[in-house]
């Protein structure tokens, strides 16, 4: 199936723009430059609240941004992770996303500000996202969400971290996650690669030199590639995760490591639902303003969320 129409015309929109590719930039224009790609124009969904709180971590702390669908207590929660090769994006690059996800699965969102990288390298971003996910569960009662009730999602690098600390929260007795969303999720190296990777190598809004770039930005020296926390799909024990939901895209070199993943979940006995787009490519789900079946996949998950995160 060829891309998406509307996809296309973002590309086609971008080439004509003429602006050389993110992964030439020096990584703080990088950040701007993605800043002002998923600035929203449009004003705000409405929530009940949505305000920041500074939770105790590295530096001067860690801040997560808490969205509130309505003033009822008692409600699920969602910690999430925004993507970005864990060296672009933000909190304000997915925070329409985060607003339609709390709304449409009647879910407190709590967003996390992770440290990126080349400035952090891996574990930081690890560390981080682990960190958020036990304040989740430990702070249920003062603010007013179901510690029984706590799930994970993110995209992309997201994905991957949403992912790895759910691992890393088995792994240390951690109390039971309720969910995890991956979308279109890092779940292995870039080498020896996969037939996505070859197949998609440039055209998209994702290459494979943009992963390359990911991937040199994020990893210390000395790194062990079968490390579980970087590479899940090389880990060589995922039973008891939590059931998931992986999505994946048809033009976006990690599709095939998503599908893998998804497999080697099952195989492990986690529920697993695999939501393909056989059109779209990497990054859909932020294209919700013009690409209609974007906005039809991000309505679908916040659906699943509410059906499966449903009342206690």
């Amino acid at each position: 199936m060829t891309l998406d129409t509307q996809a296309q015309a973002l590309l086609d929109k971008a080439k004509a723009a003429g602006a050389s590719p993110v992964y030439f930039l020096p990584f703080l224009q990088a950040r701007a430059r993605m800043e002002e790609v998923f600035k929203n124009p449009d004003p705000p969904e409405d929530m009940h609240s949505v305000n920041e709180v500074v939770i105790p971590g590295p530096m001067r702390g860690l801040t997560l941004r808490v969205y509130r669908p309505t003033e009822e207590t008692g409600l699920a929660c969602l910690v999430f992770i925004h993507g970005g090769g864990w060296s672009v994006n933000s909190l304000n690059t997915h925070d329409a996303v985060c607003r339609r996800l709390s709304k449409l699965g009647n879910c407190v969102v709590l967003s996390v500000d992770h440290r990126m990288s080349p400035e952090f390298k891996y574990p930081a971003a690890l560390e981080d996202t682990y960190t958020a996910l036990r304040w989740a569960f430990d702070n249920a009662s003062q603010h007013g969400w179901d510690a029984t009730r706590v799930a994970i999602a993110g995209d992309s690098s997201g994905g991957t971290l949403g992912t790895t600390a759910a691992l890393l929260n088995r792994d240390r007795g951690g109390p039971q996650l309720k969910y995890q969303v991956l979308i279109y999720p890092v779940t292995d190296y870039y080498l020896p690669g996969t037939a996505s990777y070859v197949e998609n190598a440039t055209g998209y809004s994702l290459n494979r030199d943009f992963m390359i770039w990911f991937w040199q930005n994020y990893l210390p020296v000395n790194v062990d590639f079968n490390d579980p926390y970087l590479c899940p799909l090389r880990a060589a024990d995922l039973s008891g995760l939590p059931p998931a939901l992986i999505l994946t895209a048809e033009y976006d070199p990690l599709r095939d490591e998503g599908r893998e993943y998804a497999t080697k979940l099952k195989n492990a006995g986690v529920p697993v639902e695999l939501w393909h787009y056989d059109n779209q490519m990497h990054g859909f789900i932020m294209q919700t303003r013009v690409i209609d079946r974007a906005r039809e996949a991000l309505e679908k998950v916040g659906q699943r969320l509410r059906t499966v995160l449903g009342p206690g």
